[in-house]
């Protein structure tokens, strides 16, 4: 098996945790790094880089890992700009926008949503997105819902049924029956292609007692929670996640000093997703106070038609350093390592030797430049997998 050593790296971002201290990223200065296959085999200082088949010189460049992107609704058909133009002229964000996209959604055939999603995908991995999760949730019938998630299965291994995004139109006078559908034919239909269970726990979609429920039956099904929580209002969406042991609780915008605690006494991730503030015009979650408390941040942009349309995760590290109260090196480790722990993973959002090569180089000195030039391309080049699937100047593959 052929190595290939990337040298001559300016900083490099391992996330390593036998060198996080003083900074949490690990960093290693002029560096380099060693894949063989699919892995990472070694990292250091470039002057003892192990001979290797291939080389590769970054030439003072920054490296770091792949962007770990752990929260996207990814599986939709149509777009949601006249609502957008009306929040951004003084109309307030509701979770009943969903519905515009359930509609397009359901009418789209296979073809078409499964080319929208790797045209998304496709444009999140030019900037540096190597792992993402995805969910369904605008079909909300049985058969649209188990679609999505077929669809989704195609292309990565971290697929969440959210069929509990909101209430189902057709049961808008009976929602205790679209819990149970959801329960019911919905789960087993949609379980064996999805890893991972979601609820929307707000006012106007799903309460907490409605959500446990639901959550639970995932559970019995093998499927492990993650919870839309305290995103437009304080709810018991934070305590329903630490409770069930979900991996993460997502949005994390209003916050009672308990549920900051909760979180920072548990394995569940604050997975924060400051592409929906921007876009709502919404109050910032306060990353200061969950770091400071002790609980694990990620970062992720929430890809989605209605209330974050970004798939640049670089985009979401400069508004929570901008916005939110983080360092740059918190954020970035939360878009990488953070989004990684939100996925209950190891093998990616870290390089060091064992490791998924998931890799992207910067056209920069440093990661700090991810949040000192917002906006500005940076990424020149990324590696997945040991495979170079993005180079400066070449053209992205178009199913990623």
């Amino acid at each position: 098996m052929s190595a290939t050593v990337i040298t001559n790296i300016g900083t490099l971002v391992t996330n390593d945790p036998s060198l996080r201290a003083p900074d949490p990223l690990g960093l290693v200065r002029d560096a380099a790094v060693v894949i063989e296959g699919d892995r990472v085999v070694w990292t250091g200082e470039s002057g003892k880089a192990p001979a290797a088949d291939d080389r590769v010189d970054a030439d003072g460049r920054a490296v770091l890992p792949g962007f770990v992107d752990s929260h996207s609704h990814l599986v939709f058909a149509g777009d949601r700009t006249e609502e957008f133009n009306a929040r951004m002229s003084g109309r307030p964000y509701s979770a009943g926008g969903i519905r515009t996209t359930v509609a397009a959604t359901r009418a789209a055939g296979d073809a078409e949503l499964e080319a929208n999603l790797t045209r998304h995908l496709a444009e999140a991995l030019r900037q540096g997105t190597t792992t993402f999760e995805t969910k369904s949730g605008y079909g909300l019938t049985v058969e649209d819902e188990a679609r999505a998630l077929r669809l989704a299965a195609r292309h990565t291994d971290e697929v969440t049924f959210l069929g509990a995004h909101i209430v189902a139109p057709e049961f808008a006078d009976d929602p205790a029956g679209y819990v149970a559908l959801v329960t019911g034919e919905m789960l087993n239909a949609c379980a064996p292609h999805a890893r991972w269970i979601d609820v929307f726990c707000e006012k106007g979609a799903f309460d907490g007692d409605q959500a446990r429920a639901i959550l639970t039956a995932g559970k019995a099904k093998g499927l492990h929670p993650r919870i839309h929580a305290n995103q437009l209002s304080y709810g018991p969406g934070v305590q329903l996640a630490v409770e069930l042991d979900a991996a993460s609780a997502d949005h994390c915008t209003h916050l009672t000093d308990a549920d900051v605690d909760a979180l920072a006494n548990s394995a569940t991730v604050a997975t924060l997703l400051p592409g929906a503030e921007f876009s709502t015009r919404a109050a910032w979650p306060d990353a200061r106070r969950l770091l400071d408390a002790g609980a694990t941040v990620a970062l992720s942009t929430d890809c989605n038609p209605g209330s974050s349309f970004t798939s640049s995760v670089p985009f979401c590290v400069a508004l929570a350093v901008r916005d939110m109260g983080m360092t740059p090196g918190e954020a970035v480790w939360a878009a990488t390592a953070g989004g990684a722990a939100a996925l209950r993973r190891t093998d990616v959002g870290r390089l060091v030797p064992g490791a998924y090569a998931d890799l992207v180089l910067l056209d920069a000195p440093s990661h700090v430049h991810l949040a000192y030039r917002p906006g500005v391309p940076l990424v020149t080049d990324v590696w997945r997998r040991g495979v170079r699937v993005v180079r400066e100047g070449a053209e992205t593959p178009s199913n990623p």
